[in-house]
């Protein structure tokens, strides 16, 4: 993999949260060193609490907006790494050949969360500050394989 630029593309069902969150962590950690996209099966709007957690981190969400997998499809894009974020996508896609290395990461579903705002908001939260830990756990692993340098994951 030296030589060229690592690509990911995070995958859900519906590009809402998850994967989006995903896209914009793995970014801010790494996006020197990665191309980083994401995608729904059955891409809608992206919730708003996603972008309010995000922009709790400084992160912005401008341009952004939920993406088809077939926008992918057809080997326009051949990625390093498909990373599936939820258990629907996971099921509903088991194949997926535009793509060297496919990994699972299941988190719970924020956009299901049931209640007042501040709850709701709790729960992508959450979501968010799973994402976070497990995208910088990635990034330590792939450091200690010497694939990426070993700063990434630290800032």
């Amino acid at each position: 993999m030296k030589g060229r630029k690592i690509s990911v593309l995070f995958l859900c069902s519906h590009n809402s949260a998850r994967s989006q969150m995903a896209e914009a962590l793995l970014r801010h950690y790494a996006g020197e060193h990665l191309e980083v996209y994401s995608a729904g099966l059955h891409p809608s709007e992206i919730n708003p609490f996603t972008r309010q957690v995000l922009s709790e981190m400084g992160l912005d969400m401008e341009g952004q907006y939920a993406k088809s997998l077939m926008e992918y499809w057809g080997g326009k894009f051949n990625f390093t790494y498909l990373i599936v974020v939820c258990d629907r996508a996971e099921q509903e896609c088991p194949l997926f050949p535009f793509s060297t290395y496919r990994l699972y990461w299941p988190f719970e579903d924020p956009s299901a969360a049931q209640g007042p705002d501040e709850h709701k908001l709790e729960r992508f939260r959450a979501v968010r500050d799973q994402i976070a830990a497990r995208v910088r756990g990635w990034l330590r692993e792939l450091e200690a394989k010497h694939i990426l340098p070993s700063t990434t994951s630290t800032q």
